[in-house]
């Protein structure tokens, strides 16, 4: 079946202005410093971190000064960040490891905005969010890495015998098994009664049944076609 006209449309679009992007010599040159500014301003703070060392001086009173204290006194998870940065910046630096460089990065820079934006760091969320968006930058940079998750190829046009009201019914499967699993682990919680477990529990077994069957027509379906003779 071909792809949805507008969904084709914008694939088309986005591709040419990647291309279009990708080929200018000044944009090539600011990817690659960008890049390295980002790796710089992670590699210092990062050492920090991996060494053990506060990170600042700012009294516990403040909400600032007791939050990065609080940080500082898990240990490992404080040694854990820095080397997380540290590895981000180095995969940044090499051409071939730099998309998966701003793979990491982009989490951690967003983590960073998050909180410089709510804790109310005085001007600080400007640098942040300066460095976010180069982050996001560095991703859009590499579009063509990221398409097929954004626009997967279409199915190949070949008879596996799966019918269709299978593929049908797995997808209910599925979805009756989300619904109930989430609707008995809110239920614990305390967001839904607890009698409404049982109901719960039924369907999501009555979901597992949809499933198995599911499994079984298809199977059939793909030995039927296999014990077809193949024409010519």
């Amino acid at each position: 079946m071909a792809r949805a006209f507008p969904a084709a449309r914008i694939e088309h679009g986005l591709d040419r202005l990647h291309a279009r992007v990708r080929a200018n010599l000044v944009l090539r040159r600011f990817t690659v410093c960008t890049r390295i500014l980002l790796a710089i301003g992670f590699i210092a703070p990062a050492l920090v971190k991996i060494q053990g060392e506060r990170f600042t001086r700012i009294n516990i009173d403040h909400p600032i000064g007791f939050f990065f204290e609080a940080m500082y006194r898990t240990g490992a998870y404080w040694n854990f960040i820095g080397w997380a940065q540290l590895i981000g910046a180095i995969l940044l630096l090499h051409p071939r490891t730099a998309t998966l460089g701003a793979l990491v990065f982009f989490p951690i820079i967003l983590n960073i905005f998050a909180i410089t934006v709510s804790m109310h760091f005085t001007g600080t969320w400007v640098v942040t969010g300066l460095m976010l968006l180069a982050c996001t930058y560095l991703l859009c940079w590499d579009y063509d890495r990221f398409k097929p998750l954004l626009w997967p190829p279409p199915a190949p046009a070949e008879a596996t015998g799966v019918p269709p009201r299978a593929r049908v019914l797995e997808r209910v499967a599925y979805t009756v098994l989300t619904v109930s699993g989430l609707c008995v682990v809110l239920a614990t919680r305390g967001y839904f009664p607890g009698r409404w477990v049982p109901a719960c529990l039924a369907a999501g077994l009555a979901g597992g049944v949809c499933l198995l069957a599911a499994m079984v027509m298809e199977m059939r379906g793909r030995r039927t076609v296999a014990r077809e003779p193949v024409a010519g």
